[in-house]
């Protein structure tokens, strides 16, 4: 990247940070991205033409559709802020290559599977065994809840009180959210708090710290190996997403489910409708003798 180039990407990100509030790995993020399209533009970054900037699609054809959605992303954004500021008389940008990026579909569990790890926690659980009685805990807040595995391991000692269905939950971007909590996940936490150290201030401890996300995630895997499932279809998030894909199932509408998931806009939950319209289509062809 030429001198020239480093100084318009050095104004471009501190206004991002001082303007969007873009975060350090955002900021880290959008150099590396930048520094890439210059080094693939012959005439430098400011400086390129619209028929360079179209020429980036060959040159980019290995990259994922995601990457390539990303840099061009950045790359407007970039010569839409040299325009504004007066810097080039043109915007460039609608030169850039547009990939049809497709939000791939959750991956899900059906409800006899989750039924079927339920079962499994539930008889580790009845020998008492203190692993087997926190691991049917977390089990019951993944699925009967649909927290975030990072909302999950973070959870204070008393988050969750005795005949209170509910916790008030302070999540993804800082946004409060009231999360229930079913009568058979109080249970499995009471009798969990009645075997776990006393002396944390986490609901699930792990030495001088909470439990990690990856060893939740390690739990979920042993918890589905014990069920008979494949290890490698369930994780923490999956869980999340059989949730709301079974609440779907079940009746509920789409923004109740946006506020149960904490889910910042809709169309982030509009993805489980997708889900859904799969699986009967999919159930549709299985069955139909014309299909």
């Amino acid at each position: 990247m030429t001198g020239d180039d480093r100084a318009l990407v050095d104004r471009f990100l501190d206004m991002m940070a001082a303007e969007a509030g873009a975060s350090r790995n955002t900021i880290a993020a959008y150099r590396n991205d930048l520094a890439a399209a210059a080094a693939a533009l012959p005439g430098g970054l400011g400086e390129a033409a619209m028929e360079e900037l179209n020429g980036l699609a060959p040159i980019w054809s290995d990259v994922a559709a995601s990457t390539l959605a990303r840099r061009s992303a950045v790359l407007r954004r970039f010569y839409g802020f040299l325009h504004d500021e007066g810097i080039r008389p043109d915007d460039p940008s609608a030169a850039l290559p547009r990939p049809r990026h497709q939000r791939p579909l959750p991956r899900i569990l059906e409800s006899q599977e989750v039924e079927a790890m339920f079962a499994a926690a539930e008889d580790r659980a009845a020998s008492g065994q203190i692993d087997a009685l926190r691991n049917l805990a977390l089990l019951e807040l993944l699925y009967g809840s649909g927290l975030r595995a990072s909302e999950l391991v973070t959870l204070p000692r008393r988050a969750i009180r005795p005949g209170q269905p509910f916790l008030i939950l302070l999540g993804k971007g800082s946004k409060e959210r009231l999360v229930p909590v079913s009568s058979r996940a109080l249970e499995a936490v009471r009798r969990w708090l009645e075997a776990a150290p006393t002396d944390s201030p986490w609901l699930f401890p792990s030495g001088r710290k909470h439990l990690s996300r990856v060893r939740l995630f390690q739990i979920v895997r042993v918890l589905a190996a014990d069920a008979g499932i494949a290890p490698d279809r369930v994780s923490p998030h999956v869980l999340r997403h059989a949730f709301a894909t079974h609440l779907l199932a079940g009746g509920a509408d789409l923004r109740a489910l946006q506020e149960l998931l904490g889910h910042a806009s809709l169309s982030s939950t509009q993805i489980y409708t997708a889900v859904d319209a799969a699986r009967l289509l999919d159930v549709y062809r299985h069955a139909h003798p014309r299909a």
